[in-house]
């Protein structure tokens, strides 16, 4: 029987999750280049949204292990022997990563320089892992939080302002984990692998300074809408950087090896020469401009969404939706199939993963009583794609390493 575009879009994104998996990624990092022996206590702690498989492939290969901590998103929540699992709220920490923060630090405090950590970090412990800095409350974070998602600021950006307010980002846990030794396996989830980026960096520098957080959200237009006390927070002239203890960081998954795997499973596809990134509406442009003819070509990258209507969706379902757009604009001709999607099947503050658009998608909205372009202006893709059947629904895949594209053209 022969496969639909669609299927064909989804069988190749399904290989680029699969290249993600943290599992084999751990596993393989840990035999590969073994960890040094301790002679006190070794303490993993697991932080994002594929920290359960990171946590679970260390406890296969280490045999030393004294304490497991992992903090993950709900939707990845389950029991794992032998290790202590906290549930927290993504992309808005919530009162379960406070808790979780909190025990992490405990566990941390307690260590001696005979004593290691196995920090194990994947996308999405940004938000999972809030520690509010002296005179801070996670009201305040989340504020901040909601703020720089509503701005369109990226995710270096956002962790540019969010390392200044926390006790463990930028660096913080290998400060209070000090003086035992750190070695971090990292899960990258952004464009180009900075580990500063990566959840906010808990083990390496911070990416910039207070004075260039406070440029940061003037030049979004949200310093006056942040709360007093981080605003107070971000002009103070200290400098986290200072006497920061170094770690062993290594980077094992990243969305460039997914793209990659995807190129694998798509044979003769084009891989876009750069990674999607900035607004959602140039990206759209560039993937119309870039698929003349028929052909398969694939994307990786990270775009963002200026929020400003009280819709629901996310960035990967805007970014269907706009090519869908594009395309009926510029009547393009044959069959065609637009995949893109989170890794970690969560797309926004949704259950989809994102959106899978085709020729049909706008007319069935339509149908519907949907205007397409209506929808974009309040941010509704997700109800607007509902309504078209074309949503992608993957449930959530224990991974992440930002989003993947895939489109496919006859002609």
């Amino acid at each position: 029987m022969t496969e639909t575009l669609t299927e064909t879009a989804r069988r190749i994104f399904a290989a680029g999750v699969a290249a993600a998996d943290p599992v084999q990624a751990v596993r393989r990092a840990l035999e590969e280049r073994p960890l040094a022996p301790v002679t006190g206590r070794r303490v993993v702690i697991a932080v994002g949204k594929a920290a359960i498989g990171m946590a679970e492939a260390a406890q296969v290969v280490l045999p030393d292990i004294d304490r497991v901590l992992i903090v993950t998103n709900y939707e990845n929540t389950r029991e794992v022997p032998g290790a202590e699992v906290f549930a927290a709220g993504h992309p808005v920490p919530d009162e379960g990563g406070e808790a979780a923060a909190k025990a992490v630090i405990a566990a941390l405090s307690e260590l001696g320089s005979e004593d290691a950590v196995l920090a194990l970090i994947s996308g999405g412990g940004s938000a999972l892992l809030p520690a509010p800095a002296e005179g801070l409350t996670l009201a305040d974070k989340a504020r901040v939080n909601s703020l720089l998602l509503a701005s369109g600021a990226d995710i270096t950006e956002m962790n540019l302002v969010r390392q200044q307010l926390s006790r463990l980002k930028g660096g913080g846990v290998l400060r209070v984990a000090s003086p035992a030794q750190v070695t971090s396996l990292i899960l990258s989830d952004v464009v180009g692998d900075d580990l500063r980026v990566i959840a906010s960096g808990p083990t390496v520098s911070p990416i910039g300074t207070r004075a260039e957080a406070v440029a940061l959200c003037e030049a979004r237009g949200i310093w006056d809408d942040l709360p007093e006390a981080v605003r107070r927070n971000l002009e103070h002239e200290d400098d986290i950087q200072a006497d920061l203890p170094t770690a062993d960081n290594r980077l094992i998954g990243s969305n460039g090896i997914s793209v990659a795997a995807m190129a694998r499973e798509a044979d003769g596809a084009l891989v876009a020469p750069e990674p999607l990134e900035g607004d959602v509406e140039d990206a759209a442009r560039l993937v119309a401009d870039v698929a003349t003819g028929g052909g398969c070509w694939l994307f990786g990258g990270e775009t963002t969404v200026r929020i400003k209507g009280d819709g629901l969706g996310g960035r990967n379902q805007e970014l269907a939706m706009r090519v869908a757009l594009e395309a009926e604009a510029r009547g393009w001709s044959g069959d065609w199939a637009f995949l893109s999607g989170g890794t970690d099947g969560r797309d926004g503050p949704t259950d989809a993963a994102g959106g899978l658009v085709g020729p049909d998608t706008l007319a069935r909205m339509r149908a519907e009583g949907v205007d397409p372009q209506a929808a974009l202006a309040r941010n509704d893709s997700y109800h607007a794609l509902n309504a078209a059947g074309a949503l992608l629904m993957t449930g959530a895949t224990g991974t992440n390493v930002a989003d993947l594209q895939v489109l496919i053209r006859t002609g």
